[in-house]
């Protein structure tokens, strides 16, 4: 019967029996990607692109060609301006409260400790890497628990001018809005937690308060 050299023929099994050679299948054939972009937007959780093109469209069956943009998760909190963005997005840097006392003596040494603040967190999530620190220095990690209340100190020289406040104390969020933390010495040991409330001093136990760096 008779023979095609349509790019149905290979579905319907009629291709001439030279179709190969004589209309070989060639594949999509797309661009390396580009460079990352910015955030869509500063001051907010959302996305940045990269995208690429096609250079050789598909041809007699040739398979198809792929996704030509792909996104991912961003923050950035600076904004376009180069003004900083809201402190309740910025992930808080904590560290042990033992720190703090050596922090002080150094402080007073020089004659310009400056009164700090403490801030209250109720802790909602704690990745699994922060009960595995093998190091001596990071033993406190160990301490962390979900649902468990903390607090958290602003002490000089973490205490940032001219805002008056700590990078991260979730200053200006919203009731109830999941504020991240970053524990330093353990890049695996992160989580969100809840602000409850700022007070001159802290209250917690020793093992449950912390330095924001």
């Amino acid at each position: 019967g008779p023979c095609y050299c349509d790019q149905a023929c290979a579905r319907t099994l009629d291709c001439c029996h030279d179709y190969a050679q004589a209309c070989p299948v060639i594949p999509c054939v797309v661009s390396q990607w580009s460079a990352w972009s910015g955030c869509a937007e500063p001051c907010k959780t959302t996305y940045r692109v990269r995208t690429r093109h096609i250079i050789q469209e598909p041809r007699n069956g040739g398979e198809t060609c792929p996704a030509l943009e792909e996104r991912a998760g961003c923050v950035e909190y600076w904004t376009r301006q180069g003004t900083e963005c809201q402190q309740s997005l910025i992930p808080a840097l904590i560290t042990t409260g033992g720190f703090g006392k050596a922090r002080k003596k150094r402080a007073a040494a020089d004659g310009n400790e400056r009164a700090g603040y403490c801030v209250e967190f109720q802790l909602v999530a704690i990745t699994p890497g922060c009960l595995h620190s093998q190091h001596s220095y990071t033993r406190w990690m160990r301490y962390l628990r979900e649902g468990h209340t903390v607090c958290v100190e602003c002490q000089h020289p973490a205490l940032h001018s001219p805002s008056q406040h700590c990078y991260g104390d979730g200053t200006g969020s919203q009731k109830n809005q999941l504020l991240h933390w970053q524990a330093v010495g353990n890049h695996q040991c992160k989580g969100t937690w809840r602000r409850i409330r700022q007070l001159d001093t802290c209250s917690c136990p020793f093992v449950h308060s912390f330095l924001f760096i």
